[in-house]
């Protein structure tokens, strides 16, 4: 039974894809693939921008140029792009309203983005910012 319900919604689902047109077809496909996730680790395009770079001691303090500069990663890691220097922020622990399209909202005093200041994620559409999460030490990354 199972099979033959599959059988006859395949069948539907071809006739109708087929009397789409092209162009509304290639929204259908580009849709779908948008729902698929990525195979890609959120990290990985960190990992391969820090590959040939150089950790540094870890700051307490960094001076923040403009917001739009810090950018979330995934949960775990905050980074903050200055010049030819990369620096990576990770809260002791993961912050669950932060994600990678999110708008940061950071609590910082006196152009400084610091341990210890507090971190929400503003979700595109919501009107009210998530969780708080407290900021770790900024690691700074250079070219060597």
């Amino acid at each position: 039974m199972l099979a033959t319900e599959n059988s006859s919604t395949q069948a539907r689902l071809s006739r109708s894809l087929a009397a789409l047109k092209p162009p509304a077809l290639l929204l259908f496909a580009a849709i779908v693939v948008s729902c698929v996730q990525s195979s890609v680790p959120a990290g990985a395009s960190l990992d391969r921008q820090l590959a040939d770079r150089a950790a540094g001691p870890p700051r307490s303090c960094i001076t923040a140029f403009s917001n739009s500069n810090l950018t979330a990663i995934d949960a775990s890691t905050f980074v903050y792009r200055s010049g030819d220097t990369i620096y990576v922020n990770h809260p002791g622990s993961p912050c669950p309203g932060i994600a990678p399209l999110n708008t940061l909202i950071v609590d910082a005093q006196q152009g400084h983005y610091c341990r210890g200041d507090r971190v929400r994620g503003f979700e595109p559409g919501s009107i009210i910012a998530g969780p708080v999460c407290i900021l770790g030490d900024w690691v700074p990354y250079r070219k060597p």
